[in-house]
């Protein structure tokens, strides 16, 4: 499985110009395709629960970049 994402790592999106963004955008897309292609085969097990956790977190970190990109145009 793939490495576990320390979030608390992860930037504020409200501090960002719109350069960081976009780079900070291709990062958490590029850690979702690695999550994805980590995906456990038991949807009923626990290690798939928290996959799809880590995977619905970066999706938010996602949605919070483009939220921000637009209210920056």
């Amino acid at each position: 499985m793939a490495d576990i994402i320390d979030f608390g790592a992860y930037r504020d999106p409200a501090d960002m110009d719109k350069t960081e963004l976009l780079t900070y955008l291709g990062i958490l897309r590029g850690q979702i395709v690695e999550l994805d292609e980590a995906e456990p085969a038991d949807m009923e097990s626990e290690e798939y629960e928290e996959w799809g956790q880590r995977h619905e977190d970066l999706e938010d970190l996602v949605d919070d970049v483009l939220d921000r990109l637009e209210e920056l145009e």
